[in-house]
């Protein structure tokens, strides 16, 4: 695998949305050297999932613990720094300031990079009104984007259609994108969706990619031209 091929390979994260330890090893035999990140959110997070976490990462795999921790400061902080210590590689928490600080205060000189949540991408407008927010869409992820930033974590979680208004804002930071899909592919219950290339042209530094891939008929084929469509992008931005 060349250089430019790891790298692109390295930009995409599969995530495993799955029930259980043991379909999470199948799905990850299946996929092979096809990918090198994984995400790790509730679902097996809570079966099992911080284990099978720790063991890629003493693997040389990558890892992206997606707990969207929001919590007081102490619990925040104490919950990032046990993150830290199993190797993960990505940690979430909802970007609201106080919560970022502690996040940070947490990470400490680890090489775990903290990932502000802006508005999920299953999340529109009609959402955010029944939430009580008084702001657009828009206007929130970027006054969020800010307080990242400020906050010194090292990156954002937000849709790929949100890139063009807040890459600028601060593009020093990790760009982490769910809500992707290939062309053709179902949305499911996503709301804010962007294909990989016009997400890694919009600025996106990595997509997170989970029913796509492993509902997919040949799971690892999926992973491979996600890839390809990635480091194309990057080649002809």
């Amino acid at each position: 695998m060349s250089g430019a091929e790891a790298a692109a390979r390295d930009r995409l994260i599969v995530a495993l949305d799955l029930s259980d330890v043991e379909a999470a090893e199948a799905a990850i035999r299946q996929l092979g050297d096809a990918v090198s990140f994984y995400k790790i959110g509730y679902q097996l997070g809570f079966a099992g999932g911080l284990t099978l976490a720790e063991r890629l990462a003493g693997e040389g795999k990558k890892v992206f613990v997606d707990f969207k921790l929001h919590d007081i400061g102490n619990t925040v902080e104490h919950g990032i720094a046990s993150l830290a210590k199993i190797g993960a590689t990505f940690a979430t928490v909802h970007a609201f300031p106080q919560t970022l600080r502690a996040a940070v205060q947490g990470r400490g000189s680890s090489d775990l990079k903290v990932l502000g949540v802006t508005v999920l991408t299953s999340w529109d407008q009609a959402d955010l009104d029944q939430s009580g927010y008084a702001s657009d869409v828009a206007s929130l992820v970027e006054r969020r984007v800010g307080q990242i930033r400020a906050s010194g974590a090292d990156g954002v979680v937000c849709a790929a259609t949100d890139l063009a208004s807040v890459h600028g804002i601060a593009p020093d930071l990790l760009f982490v994108t769910p809500g992707i899909r290939p062309a053709g592919a179902e949305i499911g219950d996503q709301k804010r969706i962007a294909t990989p290339a016009s997400a890694i042209r919009g600025g996106a530094t990595h997509l997170v990619l989970g029913r796509p891939i492993l509902g997919a008929a040949d799971p690892r084929a999926a992973a491979q031209a996600v890839v390809a469509e990635i480091a194309e992008a990057v080649a002809t931005p």
